[in-house]
């Protein structure tokens, strides 16, 4: 027999605890029926860890040890693998180590035809529960690949993780689990789950004596050692926490501030002066109105600290830190001091809700000067099933509020979004100078870049987590929401029979920004959906009804013109400009629209940062240079941004995120 196939059996050391002669036996137990006089040489072992005496190792144990090893990697139990028969593949994986025995059928009993375990390497410690698992089986197949890749049945995997089933059918994989997938394609196979009593060989080679070394050392090499946590208890239960730990100043005392003021010029005039009201000497302190006088230098910036930064003070605002540290010091222009310092503190940078109103104003798109020059577009999604449908696309154009409402079979991709824009949009109205959408993945791939720069559309996407940008589609699509919310019966899916209908009604309705209908100011005349209760007779002629159009469009222009002043100046009385913001200035991040890993939003940084501001696309939008880890889009709108006003030394920021995929960590391996 090829020792490469019962190394895994024939190097398990000898168990020095009762917990390892428990996975031993269990891994033994199942091949007994296949060994006569099984309880001769297992009784010895068993015998070690009967009873509550202490464990201890005996030769007669070590003799039965190693007679089992031999017999189970000799026939009748170990069998060469026929490549005839079906393979069945079993894997388990430990913390430190993976398992897998070779399994084919013989008669009514399975036999094993080859064993394989492994320690895993430190990067492999890092995976996660279903990564190990799937790298047990990845590693069997590799191991065996010579049988398993072309087997003649399909191999069946037995597995005790459940979701490794859908192995084949998930959706979101990391790039090492891509990498994995690719490699699972050369097999045919298929993944069982089982209970774990029915992988105990598996686990049992994942678990030997000589891989608790590498458990041990596992959490020895953590990055941060339990050394480094604080230990917090409550009543019988025990956790850890890391806390931030600021390079905080020594606490203020007497002696201290007696030195200063020693040392301090002003301090001693005042004292050769005769101290006069208001000032005073207590304990040998110079004090103003009872309140100690702290003298320029460290002492101020402990006593900053004590009244603002620790967590009896509460970092609170100007108000409530200025009676704080009144009650106990003074120095001339305390107010000033202490304004700075809260103004420039970052944990309050970061942590606080802003208050006050959203910085920027207003900015609006230029006014189209005809039809269907620049359009916007936007989906609906999460429909109920509607005729085959679950998605809207709503293309509105920006001169006269036209739009169609589209159905759609799911998020469309790109190439079907701009096969939807050909039949609905380009068939009626030609090709737009600009398309101003959201950043979803349909506008923001190469395809459709491509095809925008071949057909030469100006792409105006909004910026980061800022939908105003194309305010007129979201406004739209409220509109459309409501209406079908009117019409729509109990079970919600008859809204797809409803939309040409509520096309119609859209484009009928009068807009408020320029008083007229979107299909008058498209189309020069108002639909019939009723029969005329007077008929006209008059037939205007084709000049008198072009100028008629254009002197409507051009009115269009002037009405568009004045409800963008009209919007823009009540916008504004609910923003504020804020302070300037400058290429190459740090600012901070609002989180409202982040997605946050800790466990309550509520108690998350309001801010992160600081960013260096690297571009500034127009008034009110700007460019950030963010960690790659962040994966977003870097171009955010002035309210989301607020200006890191200083950075104080005595204040350390948290360290970054960690480098996160699909929402988990990910782990370079080399």
């Amino acid at each position: 027999m090829d020792p490469a196939k019962v190394s895994a059996v024939l190097e398990w050391r000898a168990p020095t605890n009762k917990k390892e002669v428990q996975r031993f036996l269990g891994f033994a137990n199942y091949y007994r029926k296949f060994i006569p006089d099984f309880a001769r040489w297992s009784d010895p072992i068993t015998s070690c860890i009967r009873g509550k005496q202490p464990f201890r190792w005996t030769e007669q144990a070590e003799k039965g040890f190693q007679q089992l090893k031999k017999l189970f990697t000799t026939q009748p139990i170990l069998q060469h693998p026929d490549p005839k028969t079906p393979f069945v593949v079993q894997a388990d994986a430990s913390d430190v180590a993976i398992g897998a025995i070779l399994i084919q059928p013989v008669g009514d009993h399975l036999h094993p035809c080859a064993y394989y375990s492994r320690q895993l390497t430190a990067p492999g410690r890092n995976y996660t529960i279903w990564e190990k698992e799937l790298l047990a089986i990845k590693a069997a197949f590799e191991n065996w690949r010579h049988w398993l890749e072309g087997a003649k049945f399909p191999i069946e995997v037995h597995t005790d993780h459940r979701n490794l089933e859908h192995l084949r059918t998930a959706r979101k994989l990391n790039q090492r689990q891509q990498r994995w997938a690719l490699f699972f394609e050369r097999f045919d196979f298929q993944i069982h789950y089982v209970t774990p009593a029915q992988t105990k060989q598996a686990d049992a080679l994942s678990r030997k004596p000589e891989y608790a070394a590498g458990r041990r050392e596992t959490f020895e090499s953590r990055l941060l050692q339990p050394e480094n946590f604080a230990t917090l208890t409550v009543g019988n239960t025990k956790s850890t926490s890391i806390e931030p730990t600021p390079s905080n100043p020594e606490p203020l005392c007497a002696q201290e501030i007696r030195a200063s003021q020693q040392a301090d010029a002003w301090a001693q005039e005042q004292i050769r002066q005769g101290l006069r009201f208001p000032f005073s000497l207590k304990d040998g302190l110079l004090c103003y109105r009872n309140h100690v006088y702290i003298p320029p230098g460290p002492g101020r910036e402990k006593a900053l600290h004590l009244c603002h930064d620790c967590k009896p003070a509460g970092h609170f605002g100007l108000f409530k830190t200025m009676h704080l540290i009144l009650r106990d010091f003074w120095w001339p222009k305390i107010r000033k001091d202490v304004e700075k310092y809260v103004n420039t503190c970052p944990v309050c940078q970061r942590s606080k809700t802003r208050r006050e109103k959203p910085t920027g104003l207003l900015h609006p798109l230029p006014t189209p000067s005809r039809p269907w020059e620049i359009i916007s577009a936007d989906f609906i999604t999460d429909l109920p099933p509607s005729l085959g449908f679950t998605t809207i696309l709503v293309v509105v154009d920006l001169f006269t509020k036209l739009a169609h409402f589209i159905p759609c079979d799911g998020l469309p991709t790109a190439k079907e979004t701009a096969d939807l824009f050909l039949q609905h949009v380009f068939r009626l109205h030609g090709l737009p100078k600009s398309l101003v959408t959201d950043r979803g993945s349909q506008f923001t791939s190469r395809f459709w870049k491509a095809l925008q720069k071949l057909l030469g559309i100006d792409s105006r996407l909004s910026s980061a987590h800022h939908p105003q940008t194309d305010g007129q589609t979201e406004r739209t699509n409220a509109t459309l929401e409501q209406y079908l919310r009117c019409y729509v019966n109990y079970q919600q899916d008859n809204w797809a029979s409803l939309l040409p209908l509520s096309e119609f009604a859209y484009n009928n309705g009068v807009q408020a920004s320029t008083k007229e209908t979107p299909f008058f100011a498209n189309y020069g005349f108002h639909p019939r959906f009723f029969p005329s209760v007077i008929e006209s007779s008059e037939v205007p002629a084709a000049e008198d009804w072009l100028q008629e159009l254009t002197a409507v469009q051009q009115l269009l222009h002037h009405q568009l013109d004045q409800a963008k002043e009209d919007y823009k100046r009540h916008a504004d009385g609910h923003c504020q400009l804020g302070p300037e913001i400058k290429v190459g200035d740090r600012v901070l991040l609002s989180t409202r629209f982040l997605p946050s890993h800790r466990p309550c939003r509520k108690l998350d940084a309001r801010f992160i940062g600081p960013y260096p501001v690297v571009a500034q696309l127009n008034p009110v939008t700007f460019k950030l240079q963010l960690p790659r880890s962040m994966r977003i889009h870097p171009v955010f709108h002035r309210s989301l941004l607020l200006p890191a006003d200083g950075v104080r030394p005595d204040v350390d920021r948290p360290a970054p995120a960690p480098v996160l995929v699909d929402g988990e960590e990910e782990f370079e391996v080399e």
